[in-house]
């Protein structure tokens, strides 16, 4: 065999190689739903209004990525009461006094799949409130007294004040590792960013 036949022969294995490997990694990632990064997390803070349509929206996407990525993925909410929403203040404090009691998650998702009744109204909607406590068996008279608690309603201005800080000028608002997430948040959206992110 020539010796230019033996280079082009190497030269041929080579490209082999290395398209073999490129297929196999394309194969691999494609497959994986969610890619793992190295240390395999990712921290997503959403910023929300409870009176908020948008957000609401989003809740059954933002929902169903917790299930998938599990604990590779933190997701942590911050409230951010809109002030033109009557209620939104409340509605936060009620979510963080039901969950001194266990039951944050579960208030959450009454909260957003009742928003039509109560959200956009001018008058308090304090007794709805009392009423969801009611309908998760909490204590009704340790909620109510945590309706009141100035602590509890500090801790959900603070949330807002940081929020602005951070550049938050509405809901929802999302940071993918420390990033302002830009364009609609929705669930395919908001999956692309994280697995950005894990890969």
């Amino acid at each position: 065999m020539s010796k230019n036949a033996r280079v082009s022969l190497i030269i041929v294995a080579v490209v082999a190689v290395v398209v073999a490997g490129f297929l196999l990694f394309n194969r691999n990632s494609s497959t994986t739903a969610a890619p793992r990064s190295a240390d395999g997390k990712v921290t997503v803070v959403e910023y929300l209004d409870l009176e908020c349509p948008s957000c609401r929206a989003a809740y059954p996407g933002v929902e169903k990525l917790k299930t998938e990525y599990g604990d590779r993925v933190t997701f942590t909410i911050r409230h951010f009461p809109i002030p033109s929403h009557r209620n939104a203040e409340l509605a936060a404090v009620a979510v963080e006094a039901a969950g001194a009691q266990g039951k944050r998650d579960e208030i959450f998702k009454v909260m957003f799949e009742s928003q039509q009744e109560w959200g956009g109204q001018q008058t308090s909607q304090r007794s709805v409130f009392v009423g969801f406590a009611q309908q998760l068996g909490l204590d009704v008279a340790a909620f109510e007294k945590a309706l009141d608690d100035a602590k509890l309603r500090e801790q959900v201005l603070n949330e807002r004040s940081e929020g602005s800080k951070a550049g938050v000028t509405g809901t929802p608002t999302f940071f993918i590792n420390g990033t302002k997430f830009s364009g609609a948040p929705s669930y395919d959206n908001l999956k692309a960013a994280i697995d950005r992110e894990l890969s």
